[in-house]
């Protein structure tokens, strides 16, 4: 239920943590082979102990219940790795011991007493096993595409502040979850409930995620602050869209080699940061053809808390596509429906 002070309190944040948690669920989902084509096929092919990933898989059934430590609500809208980490080990260890319990202990699962035993007894030591496998998933599953997925997810967090304040919190509720629904103040989740809970000021936070479709996930158990979990918008271009190629020739006569290849990039949100990188150019060099680019109307951008971000304009995509640099084709979304 929400109060005047849990609107105020409403907010949009991206998780690191939370995406390296997901993406160990879904190692372990080879049914989702969509969701999985980032990964190399050596990789998909792989268990989560294979990758010294335990106990993590143990703790992300489905269905069932997550411990709601292994990825807390971020306390700003972009935090790193290193600072989220940090917040999970200094989880109380009685708070660690309640879910762990909450999550092992489940009859529906029936685990064995010799597998959770160990993480049972001291938990306390789980909890540092824990943080290790998370850093682990992190470099093996995630960081090699973190700078586009940052870009996807930060692109959403803009996006969804723009229909906020066009049409409200309902709507962007309604956008990023279909399945819920109000009734008066009661706003009805599509997962699993636990039944009614007044929020008492706590407020929610809607965090988008690249391995998250296509559903959404709430979490509301205390003492966490309310979560609504829901898969980023345009998360295709993550994971089927190809690799940038050369710019075609017609198109690089017309603007030169360098900003026909920038233009080719922004199909998708990228930061000055994530282009540098991408073509190995220095970041003064991208700004000043990203500022020729938009004068010229073919590039938009906008703002991020610190990061400013760049895409085509619809005359963007028209240029590239008359230039030969894109062929039609499957919209690579598609595949996700």
């Amino acid at each position: 239920m929400f109060t005047h002070d849990d609107l105020l309190r409403c907010r949009f944040a991206v998780s690191p943590l939370w995406e390296a948690t997901a993406a160990v669920r879904l190692l372990g989902e080879p049914h989702r082979g969509t969701l999985r084509r980032l990964w190399p096929e050596a990789l998909r092919e792989r268990s989560g102990t294979d990758l010294g990933l335990d106990p993590l898989p143990l703790l992300s059934p489905r269905p069932g219940y997550t411990p709601d430590f292994l990825a807390p609500p971020p306390p700003g809208p972009s935090v790193d790795l290193e600072e989220e980490l940090a917040a999970l080990l200094a989880t109380p260890v009685d708070r660690v011991s309640v879910e762990l319990e909450r999550c092992l202990l489940d009859p529906r699962r029936g685990l064995p007493g010799p597998v959770t035993g160990p993480l049972l007894a001291d938990p306390g030591r789980t909890l540092e096993r824990i943080a290790l496998a998370l850093r682990r998933a992190w470099d093996a599953l995630v960081a090699p595409h973190w700078p586009r997925a940052r870009a996807l997810l930060e692109a959403d967090v803009s996006l969804r502040a723009r229909t906020v304040a066009q049409g409200g919190l309902r709507e962007v509720i309604a956008s990023v979850a279909p399945d819920t629904r109000w009734r008066g103040r009661v706003l009805h989740l599509p997962a699993p409930s636990e039944g009614e809970r007044t929020l008492d000021g706590r407020g929610l936070v809607l965090m988008p995620s690249v391995f998250m479709w296509p559903e959404s996930v709430a979490k509301t158990g205390e003492p966490w602050q309310p979560t609504l979990i829901y898969p980023v918008h345009g998360v295709g271009r993550l994971w089927e869209a190809p690799a940038p190629g050369p710019a075609g020739d017609a198109l690089a006569r017309l603007l030169g080699r360098t900003r026909a290849r920038l233009l080719a990039e922004l199909a998708e949100p990228a930061t000055t940061t994530v282009l540098a990188r991408t073509r190995g150019w220095s970041p003064a060099t991208v700004s000043e053809h990203l500022s020729v680019l938009r004068g010229a109307g073919l590039v938009r951008s906008w703002r991020v808390g610190r990061r400013v971000f760049y895409t085509r304009t619809p005359a963007g995509d028209t240029l590239v596509a008359a230039g030969g640099r894109e062929h039609p084709g499957e919209d690579p979304r598609r595949a996700l429906a």
